[in-house]
């Protein structure tokens, strides 16, 4: 458990560092770039996050989850590796003119090019990250990525300054990539295969057919809003889908990724253990969900003054957007660990199958609800968002044995919690209202109460954040009695 935390700390101070330099590059240039550049890079972006998915092919998830890892599997990773990640940058290249062609946008045509470049130069960095992944070692991912982010922050507060627009964004993300790469291999150990093998390759690439289909066909989904609405209403509609669906990106980015990338090696470590992947489930949802819960109901309540603060009066029509998201978002998240429980225990077929049902109800939640409009697209993905928790529970009892009983367990306190916590909140938004006169106020006096009354609803209810948080507070309650101690 020892390891459990460690990880989580470095992961959340990486994450939590990386989130103040995106705001301020989201902050500066969303007063910067106009919503149709916001809009072409954010179609753009859907499909190198797609070929991305594809060019991992699994790898990551095959070295944390094999039992008997030695350096033959490892190099066979890497050579897999190189092989998908440059065939999709080239698929990347080759389908950059077409793409722009069918959004009617030459300017997603150039986007798509420099991304392209990105794929020659990941893998020598993602086999890396994999390891410090499965050794639950994030010291060094942590060095990575913080470097990445200052230099990427650098490049497109810069480049966006020089009028590059979208243009911006896509250098951004190649110097990060560059800077990725070079700090994971000066930080890897001495030991480690620096070369890539053909033995293994077979197995190897078994395992990544069934893992990147199931991650494509997650990234398909997650990028479906922007393909759809970017043909059916326009690019700045996406733009506004985009900066709606910010809001629980700022969430995604404050609990999911900064704990998100422990959970799989953890549960990994559970079935190795003791075979039991539900029970380490059941622990973890109840650490997550009990400030999840919480931090997406408050983003949905401070959604004017947060869009305000973050992107701009400019983009004051994405606030009820940004609300209804949030209400899919908080769904979502009483099954949001679910694939990689089953990945972890080597059910990659399972999972999957998950995968593509759960896509496929939010494209065909989408489809129905696309001809009322931006609004309506919302709510398609909030239909979506319950048939997905159906769809986990279900695979989850199949593959891991875990009951609806033990999901009512996983997610009841948390509920709780966020209800007691909340509540101060919801008071302050109907005693004053947001307006371009009050935001700033709104946020701090509604921040300042949440957080007092979420602390006093995990002490009363006795939830198990509680233990973690006096657990976090003892090395300031020691130095306080040392110091009144030494008064003395």
């Amino acid at each position: 458990m020892s390891d459990l935390r460690r990880s989580i700390a470095y992961s959340a101070v990486q994450t939590y560092v990386s989130i103040g330099l995106q705001l301020v590059s989201t902050a500066v240039l969303s007063r910067i770039l106009t919503p149709a550049q916001v809009g072409v890079f954010a179609i753009a972006a859907v499909f190198a996050a797609l070929a991305s998915t594809v060019r991992d092919f699994g790898i990551g998830e095959y070295l944390i989850q094999a039992k008997d890892l030695d350096t033959q599997r490892i190099r066979a990773a890497f050579l897999v590796n190189i092989v998908t990640s440059w065939s999709m940058g080239l698929a990347m290249l080759l389908l950059a003119s077409p793409v722009g062609a069918f959004y009617r946008s030459p300017e997603i045509t150039t986007v798509m090019q420099v991304q392209s470049v990105n794929f020659l130069l990941i893998p020598f960095g993602a086999i890396n990250m994999a390891w410090f992944r499965r050794e639950l070692n994030f010291r060094p991912i942590f060095f990575c990525s913080v470097a990445s982010d200052v230099v990427s922050l650098i490049v497109a507060i810069g480049l966006g300054l020089r009028g590059l627009g979208a243009l911006s964004l896509a250098y951004s993300s190649l110097a990060g990539v560059v800077i990725t790469v070079v700090v994971s291999m000066a930080l890897r150990p001495k030991e480690f295969p620096r070369w890539p093998g053909t033995k293994g390759f077979a197995e190897v690439a078994r395992f990544g057919a069934y893992a990147s289909g199931l991650y494509a066909i997650g990234q398909l989904g997650r990028g479906a809003p922007e393909m759809i609405l970017g043909r059916a209403l326009d690019i700045t509609g996406v733009a506004l889908f985009s900066r709606g669906g910010g809001l629980m990106q700022m969430f995604r980015m404050l609990v999911t990724r900064a704990v998100g990338p422990v959970f799989m090696p953890y549960f990994a470590r559970a079935d190795r253990d003791d075979g039991n992947v539900s029970r380490a489930y059941t622990h973890s949802a109840k650490l997550l969900n009990g400030v999840a819960f919480t931090i997406i109901g408050f983003l949905g309540l401070a959604a004017f003054p947060l869009i305000r603060i973050v992107y701009g009066p400019q983009w004051d029509a994405a606030v009820p957007l940004a609300q209804i998201l949030c209400v899919a978002g908080f769904m979502e998240m009483m099954h949001t660990m679910a694939k990689e429980a089953l990945m972890s225990s080597g059910k990659v077929k399972l999972a999957t199958r998950l995968q593509f049902l759960q896509q496929l109800a939010q494209v065909l939640g989408l489809l129905l609800a696309i001809p009322l409009g931006l609004t309506g697209a919302c709510w398609g993905m909030v239909a979506s968002a319950v048939c997905t928790v159906g769809l986990s529970q279900w695979h989850m009892r199949v593959g891991a044995g875990f009951t609806v009983a033990g999901l009512w367990e996983s997610v009841a306190s948390s509920l709780l919690v966020a209800l007691l916590a909340l509540a101060p909140m919801v008071l302050v938004v109907n005693v004053m209202p947001a307006h371009p006169g009050n935001y700033i106020w709104q946020l701090l006096i509604g921040g300042s109460l949440t957080t007092l009354a979420w602390l006093a609803a995990v002490r009363a209810t006795r939830h198990p954040l509680w233990g973690e948080v006096m657990r976090a507070a003892n090395p300031l309650r020691t130095r306080l009695q040392a110091r009144r101690i030494r008064d003395a």
